[in-house]
């Protein structure tokens, strides 16, 4: 007695696929596959380039605003650099002018002893200790800048002169100063006080008269 094994027929062979049926499935499969599965994987290659393109435009857009910002803040670096410059020059000035008018206020206060020193060396009274006090306060306010002027037999010059007495002399061509009644002095360019003179002037019929002798002598000699 033969035992059958459960489930197969003795007579039936085994359905084994024939060659030209497998070949058919693979040609099926090759037939459904769609431009995207052929393409592989250089499918995506236009939209890496679309990709790369905008990043790099942002990037040119980012440096340009960069560049704008840069010219912008040295601009303001600039400015500001020149406005310091010229705070500084404000300061400078202004400095020197209140050191000037300070040393100018002091000097004028002591300007009523300077004169009592210059009175005593006239008079021959600037001796002893007074003598060395005096000429110490003397180069002190020279020092400091203080000069003084005003001499006899220069002209007279209203700007710098300031004539206490007038008369007229023969012994000169223009108005001149002819005594020294207080010196004048002066900081620089700038006059702290005038030197008060006495001013004489040509005798009024005296460049008539000279005139009236060269015409009677035929006028002057020519060579």
């Amino acid at each position: 007695m033969t035992e059958e094994t459960p489930g197969f027929d003795n007579n039936q062979e085994p359905d084994v696929p024939s060659a030209d049926a497998a070949e058919s499935v693979t040609n099926d499969a090759a037939q459904g596959a769609g431009p995207a599965d052929q393409a592989g994987p250089g499918a995506p290659a236009g939209d890496a380039g679309s990709t790369a393109g905008a990043t790099a435009t942002a990037l040119q857009a980012q440096l340009d605003q960069v560049r704008t910002a840069l010219g912008e803040r040295t601009a303001d670096l600039q400015r500001l650099q020149a406005e310091y410059q010229n705070y500084r020059r404000r300061v400078e000035r202004d400095r020197i002018a209140v050191r000037e008018i300070a040393i100018a206020n002091l000097l004028t206060e002591l300007l009523p002893v300077l004169d009592d020193i210059g009175r005593a060396r006239d008079h021959n009274e600037l001796v002893g200790g007074f003598k060395s006090v005096g000429e110490s306060v003397e180069t002190v306010a020279a020092k400091l800048g203080l000069q003084q002027f005003g001499k006899e037999g220069e002209p007279f010059d209203p700007l710098v002169h300031e004539a206490l007495m007038h008369s007229y002399s023969p012994d000169v061509a223009q108005t001149t100063c002819v005594q020294i009644l207080q010196p004048g002095y002066r900081i620089g360019e700038r006059t702290i006080r005038p030197a008060r003179v006495a001013v004489a002037e040509p005798q009024p019929g005296a460049q008539k008269a000279d005139e009236t002798s060269e015409e009677e002598n035929g006028g002057p000699e020519q060579g």
